[in-house]
């Protein structure tokens, strides 16, 4: 019988970035060129619920692997930060006394804050589950270098993968009479959201040709009275989380995608501006900086300059050149780096080279 790869990840809109990864690693891994040598099946350790409600699911996670343990090849074990670390923490611990490989996917931007925060015992453990896997992926060099300096994981099982997503399913749909700036996250200070309302306030905007959609879950309603307060609401679109379809049309519409955060990894959102031929406005921060050239495939600004953000925006919506340039070299960036295709071979190759693939 063939065994299999549970790719162990909270799925479905809690998931979030993570979700949309392992979503993408399945369907990449249908095609000969992404495959695994094993069918990569997910498993949900979260669940839709309450934090507390969590812990059943992940109760029923283990149940699945200890059920078919005879037939796994190997769990690829998608981390974040807080309970997470709690949950993937025990399914690490469940899998070595079961026998079964593991390897671990850093996505978290924070993790390494939080981290340093632990009580001392915490820490400790930390380090000692984290040192199970058989490898540790991780977005970028930050990541890398933080998790064997601080974390004492050795540098040979540490591995930088960063981030792919599809290409685009709908071509550009711009409409020249119009300019559309495009916000998409979960709206939080740690996103610059706020930053963003500043920027809007300032000189410069043409309100009859421009749109501003922000697209995005948290609190949705708290910054829309924010931005009534301060006179932007009526030009302001809020859509709230979208269907994957309906995010693609408007990712499509944009002529720039804005990301102002304080703490990122290496957002997707950008990686699909990118593949959609968006310009981009962002934040240097986490691993942004390690793979995109200021002034080449984006625009950057300090976290928390409002002005510079209105400035870098304005530049993009008025100067048709830089934004065709933009769009070009962050096209090409996308097919050389962060392509569905690239980043499923990669993970493939880890898979053969640290599961046991062979049929039993």
């Amino acid at each position: 019988m063939q065994r299999r790869i549970y790719m162990a990840c909270p799925m479905g809109p809690v998931g979030g970035g993570m979700a949309r990864v392992v979503d993408g690693l399945i369907d990449a891994s249908r095609s000969a060129a992404g495959s695994s040598a094993a069918p990569l099946v997910a498993l949900d350790t979260r669940g839709q619920g309450s934090a507390a409600g969590s812990l059943v699911v992940l109760l029923g996670a283990m149940r699945v692997l200890i059920a078919a343990r005879k037939n796994v090849a190997g769990v690829h074990i998608h981390l974040a930060e807080r309970l997470s670390l709690l949950r993937k923490g025990a399914l690490m611990l469940l899998c070595r006394a079961l026998g079964m490989p593991t390897i671990v996917h850093l996505h978290a931007a924070q993790f390494a804050p939080f981290y340093r925060q632990l009580p001392a015992p915490a820490r400790w453990l930390t380090r000692r589950v984290l040192q199970l896997p058989a490898c540790l992926i991780v977005l970028g060099q930050r990541a890398s270098q933080f998790m064997t300096d601080e974390v004492g994981v050795p540098a040979q099982r540490v591995r930088i993968v960063p981030n792919g997503v599809p290409a685009p399913r709908i071509a550009r749909q711009r409409d020249a009479a119009i300019r559309r700036v495009l916000f998409v996250g979960n709206l939080s200070e740690r996103k610059g959201v706020s930053d963003l309302l500043q920027a809007l306030c300032l000189p410069g905007w043409d309100r009859t040709r421009t749109q501003v959609l922000f697209a995005g879950g948290g609190d949705v309603e708290g910054y829309r009275a924010k931005a009534l307060a301060m006179g932007l609401d009526p030009w302001l679109q809020w859509t709230g989380w979208l269907a994957p379809q309906q995010m693609a049309q408007r990712m499509a519409q944009a002529d720039v995608l804005v990301l102002p955060s304080y703490d990122e990894g290496l957002p997707l959102v950008i990686l699909e501006a990118m593949a959609q031929g968006v310009a981009v406005v962002c934040t240097p921060v986490g691993e942004i900086a390690h793979f995109i050239t200021d002034e080449q495939e984006a625009l950057f600004v300090p976290p928390g300059d409002c002005q510079a953000l209105a400035r870098q925006i304005q530049r993009v919506l008025t100067d048709d050149a830089l934004r065709s340039r933009l769009e070009t070299a962050g096209r090409q960036l996308y097919a050389s780096r962060f392509s569905m295709d690239r980043f499923s071979t990669e993970i493939a190759r880890l898979h053969r080279q640290h599961f046991d693939l062979r049929p039993r």
